[in-house]
């Protein structure tokens, strides 16, 4: 049987130092501060899930043996950090489903974002509000204010329907040295050179990009 010594050298950090767990801190901190739903971290998700699984076992395994208590705390502490940063982004995620849950069905790109089981989540939300309105307010109302999406018959776009501010101010900060537009597509162009490291308070849709392909980050 291995000491106490020997397991906690072999095994110890094994989610405190490894990168899918800043990964998953830095998905939740730009999941957080953004104000539309980013892309889902599927796979970042699934290693994590499975890292969380082993050190449980590895856990219970070490307390069957007696090992060290102190070590064992390590690796519960180590554990509760890795659930808590796993549970708050799926949390924000679901926060923001049922904030913009019209918007996330009837945009294709935005519906791209979630995974099938947020999907599921926001077609369920958006029937059963869409029913509990129907039942409680619009069937009472003239026949062109009968709309869940629409604050008239006669509207050309769905405009009850809440859409995320992209243009909210976000303060980030670079990874690395790239030219970024300070204009949207098509607009016009003006360049601004990013500096890894350096902090920057901007319009979100301008970074938008750079968020999503990891040059940026939201704080």
């Amino acid at each position: 049987m291995a000491s106490s010594s020997d397991m906690g050298s072999a095994d110890f950090e094994s989610l405190s130092s490894t990168s899918d767990v800043e990964l998953l801190k830095r998905a939740w901190r730009n999941e957080k501060a953004a104000p539309e739903i980013l892309p889902y971290e599927g796979d970042l998700v699934e290693r994590a899930k499975g890292q969380i699984e082993l050190v449980e076992e590895n856990i219970e395994a070490y307390v069957e043996n007696g090992i060290d208590p102190l070590v064992v705390s390590l690796y519960q502490m180590d554990l509760d950090r890795t659930q808590f940063l796993l549970r708050s982004y799926l949390r924000v995620r679901l926060l923001k489903i049922e904030k913009f849950m019209f918007h996330s069905l009837k945009s294709e790109e935005a519906e791209s974002r979630l995974s099938e089981q947020e999907k599921v989540f926001a077609r369920r939300c958006a029937d059963d509000l869409a029913k509990h309105f129907e039942e409680s307010v619009l069937r009472k109302l003239p026949e062109n204010y009968q709309s869940v999406l629409k604050q008239s018959l006669i509207s050309e776009v769905d405009d009850m329907v809440p859409e995320p501010h992209l243009d909210t101010f976000v303060a980030c900060r670079s990874n690395s040295h790239f030219t970024l537009n300070l204009y949207e597509e098509g607009e016009s162009t003006q360049t601004e050179e990013m500096y890894r490291g350096d902090l920057y308070f901007i319009r979100y849709k301008i970074v938008k990009g750079a968020i999503e392909s990891g040059k940026m980050d939201l704080i």
